[in-house]
């Protein structure tokens, strides 16, 4: 059996424990995972594009070597349909928490097959999406709440890797002007 090529998005401010927990997931089935990293101009990340990149791969390092997966990061400003094609991915890995979750993905999925070329008469979308069910331990985590809870200097290194806390620690660490 072949091994898919898997495309994973995301704003990722800060990747998470939650977020790794898909990664893994993902990378037991993919031959080559790309995270996604979206770049919104609208939007004020706490992290450049650049910390994210470098937090990714020095939180995924180690999955890579154990799931045998190549693990890429990558940054996309569109369509995640155009990204995967752009990547050769044929799989959009997505994460689920709960039932919210849930129904807003399989909208998204729904979209996402529709716009998927190769979806002829009898034939299915070109690009799939596969749900990974949130682990019970990281179910509640969540990239907002854990950069409200840095913001208010809380201790969040249950819910992200070390590295991450550290930089987390660092961008709070000056007194708010």
């Amino acid at each position: 059996m072949t091994r898919c090529v898997a495309l994973y998005t995301g704003s990722f401010d800060p990747i998470t424990n939650g977020h790794l927990d898909v990664i893994r997931a993902g990378a037991g089935f993919c031959a080559r995972l790309i995270v996604g990293v979206g770049v919104h101009p609208g939007k004020a990340p706490l992290f450049s594009v650049e910390e994210k990149i470098a937090l990714i791969h020095a939180a995924t390092a180690h999955i890579a070597d154990a799931g045998h997966c190549k693990i890429e990061v990558a940054t996309f400003d569109g369509l995640a349909v155009e990204a995967a094609r752009a990547h050769g991915a044929n799989v959009l890995l997505r994460g689920l928490r709960d039932g919210t979750d849930f129904d807003y993905e399989m909208q998204m999925a729904g979209m996402n097959a529709g716009m998927s070329s190769g979806m002829s008469a009898g034939s299915g979308p070109e690009i799939q999406t596969i749900f990974a069910p949130a682990s019970p331990g990281v179910r509640f985590v969540s990239a907002t709440l854990v950069r409200q809870i840095a913001a208010m200097r809380g201790d969040v290194s249950g819910f992200v890797p070390a590295k991450v806390a550290e930089a987390l620690k660092a961008k709070f660490r000056a007194p708010p002007m």
